[in-house]
């Protein structure tokens, strides 16, 4: 049974049974559907993402509300998004007036119209097949939302956090380092979700840190990184060659015999700009 106490309340795996039974729901894997069953870990979620009163927050994928609740109780003020309509009845009678239940696929919102001023945390536990995408989205296209906290699949989430000399460091990692700060401070059991995934998850903080990196910069380091990567056993002067060539990789202080994952971002910087030099 849903258990009330002022404005807190819990899930169990009876309960999100019950409630999609009674709805004749089944979890979607199409949406990548595992709702958390264990209040410890929605406050625990909440807990580290550090918001409160006065905080405004936007959570993504609320499914059962066990997630929005826990923000809810902190103080803060708090948008959940769902794409599933068949969620949202249930969804608005477990949170209530508690926080704004907008349905809406996350791959299509209007970010800047939803979000027109800066300073909101994005808290969420994020469906794993578009959990990297609507990072990278985030920190690339909505500067509104200056703190992010995810759930994300294990593999995922140290992905995002690496740095170099990490086995995970990745074009991933880069991109969100250009963005900000990536850190994992938590792991997650498969045993608090239903259904049950098979891998475990990460919880992973990213704080957006302002580079100055004009736009085109940006856009050719993006574009470097993802050539580089996509070989990223090859050493990079034969990655990129053909499109850099070595005595740039050396003026940008990267031996050409370098491979992506050896590379820092300020390099990956200075190689853009140095590229960028010569196709202007």
């Amino acid at each position: 049974m849903v258990q009330v106490a002022g404005e807190g309340m819990t899930l169990s795996v009876a309960d999100v049974r019950r409630l999609l039974s009674e709805a004749d729901i089944d979890p979607k894997k199409s949406l990548g559907q595992n709702f958390v069953v264990d209040p410890n870990t929605v406050r625990r979620i909440a807990r580290l993402s550090g918001v409160g009163e006065g905080s405004r927050v936007i959570e993504i994928g609320a499914g059962l509300g066990s997630l929005t609740l826990a923000l809810a109780e902190t103080g803060a003020s708090v948008v959940a998004i769902e794409t599933d309509r068949t969620l949202i009845p249930i969804l608005n009678s477990i949170v209530g007036d508690r926080a704004q239940i907008i349905e809406a696929d996350v791959r299509s919102l209007s970010w800047n119209e939803m979000l027109p001023t800066p300073g909101w945390d994005l808290v969420a536990n994020l469906p794993y097949n578009i959990a990297t995408n609507v990072v990278l989205t985030v920190l690339d296209e909505v500067p509104a939302v200056t703190r992010l906290l995810v759930m994300v699949q294990q593999e995922a989430g140290e992905r995002i956090a690496a740095s170099v000399g990490d086995a995970a460091y990745s074009g991933v990692s880069v991109r969100v380092a250009l963005r900000g700060n990536a850190s994992i401070v938590g792991h997650v059991s498969p045993s608090v979700f239903y259904p049950q995934p098979r891998v475990s998850s990460a919880l992973v903080a990213v704080e957006r840190v302002e580079r100055i990196v004009e736009k085109h910069i940006e856009d050719e380091l993006i574009d470097l990184v993802r050539i580089a990567f996509n070989q990223r056993r090859k050493m990079l002067r034969k990655s990129l060659k053909g499109r850099v060539e070595e005595d740039i990789l050396e003026s940008a202080g990267i031996p050409p015999t370098s491979r992506p994952e050896e590379v820092e971002l300020d390099r990956w910087i200075n190689l853009a700009q140095e590229s960028a030099k010569i196709e202007l």
